[in-house]
């Protein structure tokens, strides 16, 4: 539930100002922000803030104003910004705080529910579900959802086929370390491997997820649920680009094999392409959307807010083709390519990206006094 406290804060707000940290899809949220007249504020970490800075601070150019960053607000670590006189100075700014990834990570789940008492666009409590460690994480909701995923092993011992093992790095918790095996034996291999190099931990092994790897056409369906509406809007689809593995893949396979023995595969997010589906299809994913949102409100009140994903295969089957889920983003994804996919024109008239879906609710919200029913 929302604190009183932070309640009578939101309904102060007259016009919003856009926060977010500088980092994940900052540029894509402050773009949407600009879009429908409200003021921006990007929260950067000494040393990351030169795209911010540099490139693309609102400015008279030539008689024209460009950029799309109105303030910047400049700490040593982004885990400051749960500090009071942080918190502060962003409520004093009429702040309403965009989540992304890059946040969760940097803050961490327990400063941000229980230090940074700023209104933040989205469900503050789901922001935690997306570790696989939570007690009520994305796999509970998923299923109970009812949404297909895939086939999960409680032992290496059990593995009977190709699986995927999900194991945080070592150095890097936020970052998970993924290697394939398809029987016991060649998991032990691996691990081994992996622990010996440093790359794992003995207890991160121990609750690494292990699950049947998905043979299909990788998506992720991107969707907005409007509290205001309260309909669920498709945004649109994109796919991830990785490395070192979208390197690998690009090599003939005498060269794949003759590499792998010298190098890890790193399945790292480093961009998105935007993608369609064919449209017979649309119908799977948009369904899995449909549950994930009846499931999130009734295991986590008020539910989802605004922007969240739904990465998945779909893949073939003997009846035909099916969407299996095997990840859920609570908050904006990382993927401002999703606005040239023809969804939202085909639903607006116009393509709209997230930042900008995120700031039309916000500046609505304002204007109807209803700010407190899209915050936590």
């Amino acid at each position: 539930m929302v604190s009183e406290k932070l309640l009578e804060t939101a309904r102060k707000i007259k016009i919003p100002t856009v926060a977010t940290l500088g980092s994940h899809s900052a540029l894509d949220i402050c773009e949407g922000a600009k879009s429908q007249g409200l003021p921006t504020l990007v929260v950067c970490q000494k040393g990351r803030e030169y795209t911010y800075k540099q490139f693309y601070m609102s400015r008279m150019r030539r008689g024209q104003k460009i950029g799309c960053i109105d303030r910047l607000m400049t700490l040593d670590k982004f885990a400051q910004v749960a500090d009071k006189a942080n918190v502060d100075a962003l409520n004093l700014a009429q702040a309403v705080f965009v989540p992304h990834r890059s946040f969760s990570v940097y803050v961490g789940y327990d400063r941000i529910e229980n230090d940074f008492n700023v209104p933040i666009f989205g469900s503050r409590n789901l922001l935690r579900a997306e570790e696989r460690t939570a007690e009520r994480n994305q796999y509970y909701l998923l299923g109970k959802a009812g949404v297909r995923v895939p086939m999960s092993f409680k032992s290496p011992d059990e593995i009977d086929r190709l699986v995927i093992v999900k194991a945080p790095e070592a150095k890097r918790s936020y970052e998970r370390a993924f290697f394939f095996a398809s029987t016991p034996s060649e998991y032990k291999k691996r691990a081994g491997e992996l622990l010996k190099k440093g790359i794992v931990t003995k207890d991160g092994l121990e609750g690494a997820k292990i699950e049947e790897f998905v043979l299909g056409a990788q998506y992720n369906f991107n969707f907005f649920y409007s509290p205001l509406s309260q309909e669920l809007e498709f945004m649109g689809t994109d796919m991830r680009r990785q490395t070192n593995l979208d390197g690998i893949l690009r090599l003939p396979a005498n060269e794949q094999m003759n590499i792998l023995d010298k190098i890890r595969v790193n399945n790292i997010e480093v961009g998105h392409v935007a993608c369609t589906v064919r449209e017979s299809l649309l119908e799977r994913g948009l369904a899995a959307g449909e549950k994930m949102v009846k499931a999130c409100k009734s295991e986590y009140a008020p539910g989802i807010i605004g922007p969240f994903a739904l990465q998945g295969a779909i893949t073939s089957e003997k009846d035909g083709e099916d969407f299996v889920v095997f990840d859920v983003s609570f908050r904006q994804p990382g993927s401002p390519g999703i606005r040239f996919t023809p969804y939202t024109g085909y639903l607006f008239g116009r393509q709209v990206s997230m930042g900008q879906r995120i700031a039309i609710e916000i500046s609505e919200a304002a204007k109807e006094g209803a700010v407190e029913k899209i915050i936590t």
